[in-house]
């Protein structure tokens, strides 16, 4: 009799723990950050006005840094940032290290197959970075032309483009932890190819470096922020919030300080 009452006690705990091992497993994902008290995020910590870690101070700037403090705020939670990238970011979502990526995400037709993306908030045509004593490349022309080595961070949306566009230029894929900056400055490539916000971190921060920019639009790319698949309530939620701080100036707002107005989706 005793060991029938035990049987019977372990299995309704067992079954209890199954319950809730289920309910957890079956939880969505703004209740799991809810019930965690922490939003995860994604983040390139090498995106400079973005998501930028300084080498120096080891400190977070950018404007997906104080959108995202924003977003947690919002929500009641604390924000926790985990390290990501532009190969790594389809695996990083999916595989449940982070619940959103926030690095200014472009909605390339080969992402929105493998995630879910908001409302773009902002957008960025393709610019190319050269030295100012490269006298080969002085203008867009110049880029694609015989004898000229252009080069793409791996993962980015500059990747598949150039790769299609270049018809006389020689492409080279940068893959870490080599840099485009450093493949320029050594003089293995004549011009790199990056969006707008990167680009102003060599001229904030480089004096010899210089832009060369598109004559007219070369290929303008939405902006939006991933997450999983397949989570309607969680997109639903995270589209609020860009229509929200769209209309209410937070976003034009962190744009300005990070010297990013110029490419703010304002609806």
């Amino acid at each position: 009799m005793a060991m029938t009452l035990f049987g019977r006690l372990a299995g309704m705990a067992l079954a209890a723990c199954l319950g809730v091992a289920a309910a957890s497993a079956g939880a969505q994902t703004l209740e799991r950050v809810r019930a965690r008290g922490k939003l995860q995020v994604c983040i390139w910590p090498d995106y400079y006005g973005i998501t930028f870690r300084s080498p120096r101070t080891q400190q977070l700037t950018g404007i997906d840094i104080d959108l995202s403090a924003e977003l947690a705020r919002e929500l009641g939670v604390a924000v926790e940032y985990v390290d990501s990238s532009f190969p790594q970011l389809v695996a990083d979502v999916n595989g449940g290290r982070c619940d959103v990526a926030m690095f200014a995400v472009g909605m390339l037709p080969s992402r929105k197959e493998a995630l879910d993306f908001t409302q773009p908030y902002l957008q960025s045509d393709i610019y190319g970075v050269t030295t100012r004593a490269n006298l080969g490349v002085r203008q867009w022309s110049d880029i694609d032309q015989p004898g000229v080595v252009v080069a793409v961070q791996a993962g980015t949306f500059m990747e598949p483009v150039m790769r299609d566009a270049l018809k006389q230029a020689r492409l080279v894929v940068v893959r870490p932890p080599a840099t485009r900056e450093q493949e320029l400055e050594a003089g293995r490539v004549d011009v790199f190819m990056t969006d707008y916000p990167y680009s102003r971190r060599l001229l904030d921060n480089a004096d010899w470096a210089r832009l060369v920019a598109p004559a007219k639009p070369f290929h303008v790319l939405p902006y939006g922020y991933a997450v999983k698949r397949g989570d309607a309530r969680w997109l639903a939620r995270l589209d609020e919030f860009v229509a929200g701080i769209k209309r209410d100036g937070r976003l034009l707002a962190a744009a300005r300080r990070h010297g990013l107005a110029d490419i703010v989706v304002p609806r």
